[in-house]
């Protein structure tokens, strides 16, 4: 029996790793979709990014309570997950708190840690389900967010119940496991850890039960939370907690300079500045290509990573003042919006091959124009962004590609672009009068 269940152990870990590596192979090559971008300058100053916003979490701190909760989380369930490496020995070679004997009396204190931080998790959970549910937070229930209705919500809540459960069955795992021991019950014998800190309260409870059930109680919370551990791996990659991952390398590349800077194309600024007599023409032809984004592929590839990295928190949309307003613009749907256009090329690939194509594209099937002639640039969606994701980059690029290859601009855009072609600024009079205010200012 207990080589059977070292075979179902490697063949569900096998399974498992099969299954998310695909995933991660399916997310990369996605993302390499985007347009070459180079963010490998500064290193140095990328790290010291990527510590304080994704490790420190930084930004959430913004908020303490929230961002205080939400750190619990982050490093407690890291932190508990540790013990998956002892349970994932014990799994393969068939042994039982295999670590236990190396770290001796440190070996109580370390699972103690553990459970406080489980308890700790747990709490935090419930308060973010309450939040979610109870008291409906604008920027996260469905009735006041709408890209939040079905899937987006639903996730968030399965993700809070799986954390809460796996968490639980550490707690049940252990303390069954300590009546185990105080009984002198085969290989639970062997290993004396006594009772842990947390988990010692459900002992009275579970010690009115017989030894054959508590065997059972034992082994089945050891198999729900390592093999929830494994599914819990995969799903996140469905979900938008793939941040949990993707905001190390997010925030290691995210955009080091101004937030106010908007990047010109290359090959427009050239014509600008030879009509304005700044640079003189060369014999070279530079194809331009496509203006703006129509697609996925005409983003750069970190603002595909950004869609991935989306963590749905509502922060950008929330300190948005188009949205504030009442117009149709939301940064996060932006994102949401990118990132089911990258999954249904997915599943156009799983069904067809990497040669799929299809008659969508992001701008127009999935944003609209009007969400976009919304946007003001001010950049409060990306210095909201706990991971420093950049909405606006994608907003840009859309709107480019409507101005200037489908010449879709409102009249009164139109005439600041006729304005700024014949007199040098967005009003209606001639350079040479620009300055005549300061006459009356003189006079």
């Amino acid at each position: 029996m207990a080589y059977l269940a070292q075979i179902v152990f490697i063949l569900a870990l096998g399974t498992a790793a099969y299954f998310i590596l695909r995933r991660a192979f399916l997310i990369k090559k996605t993302i390499q979709l985007g347009k070459a971008e180079n963010r490998t300058d500064q290193p140095a100053k990328r790290f010291k990014n990527m510590l304080l916003i994704a490790f420190g979490q930084k930004k959430m701190f913004e908020r303490p309570v929230v961002g205080l909760l939400h750190f619990l989380v982050y490093v407690g369930f890291i932190l508990i997950n540790i013990e998956v490496l002892e349970i994932v020995i014990d799994g393969i070679f068939g042994t039982h708190r295999v670590l236990a004997q190396p770290l001796g009396s440190f070996y109580p204190i370390v699972i103690n840690f553990f459970e406080i931080l489980a308890v700790g998790v747990i709490l935090a959970c419930v308060i973010f389900l309450i939040r979610r549910n109870v008291l409906k937070i604008e920027r996260l229930h469905p009735s006041t967010s709408s890209e939040m209705d079905g899937w987006p919500a639903m996730d968030a809540n399965i993700i809070l119940v799986f954390e809460i459960a796996l968490m639980m069955a550490f707690l049940k795992m252990n303390a069954a496991d300590s009546i185990l021991q105080s009984r002198g019950v085969g290989h639970f014998a062997e290993v004396n850890t006594g009772n842990f800190l947390i988990s010692q309260t459900l002992v009275p409870i579970l010690d009115n039960f017989s030894t054959g059930f508590l065997v059972f109680t034992e082994r089945a919370a050891w198999w729900f939370h390592i093999l929830g551990i494994m599914a819990f791996a995969l799903f996140v990659t469905y979900s938008k907690h793939l941040h949990i991952a993707l905001a190390f390398p997010n925030t290691y590349f995210a955009n080091l300079g101004s937030r106010g800077e908007m990047s010109n194309m290359p090959a427009v600024t050239k014509e600008v500045k030879i009509m304005m007599e700044l640079e003189q023409p060369g014999d070279e032809t530079e194809e331009v290509g496509r203006f703006g984004a129509k697609d996925v592929e005409d983003l750069s590839w970190k603002s595909l990573m950004d869609a991935y990295s989306c963590t749905e928190c509502g922060r950008c949309t929330s300190q948005c003042p188009a949205n504030q307003t009442g117009k149709a613009l939301s940064p996060r749907k932006i994102m949401m919006d990118t990132r089911d256009r990258l999954e249904d090329i997915q599943k156009g690939w799983l069904k067809n091959g990497y040669d799929f194509k299809d008659e969508k594209s992001l701008n127009g099937d999935y944003i609209k124009e009007e969400e976009l002639l919304a946007c003001t640039t001010c950049n409060a969606c990306v210095e909201a962004c706990p991971i420093q994701i950049s909405p606006l980059d994608i907003i840009l690029e859309l709107r480019r590609y409507n101005v200037m290859e489908e010449s879709k601009a409102p009249q009164s855009w139109n005439m600041m672009f006729q304005n700024l072609e014949t007199s040098m600024s967005p009003w209606k009079f001639s350079p040479d009068d620009r300055f005549k205010w300061v006459e009356d200012m003189n006079a």
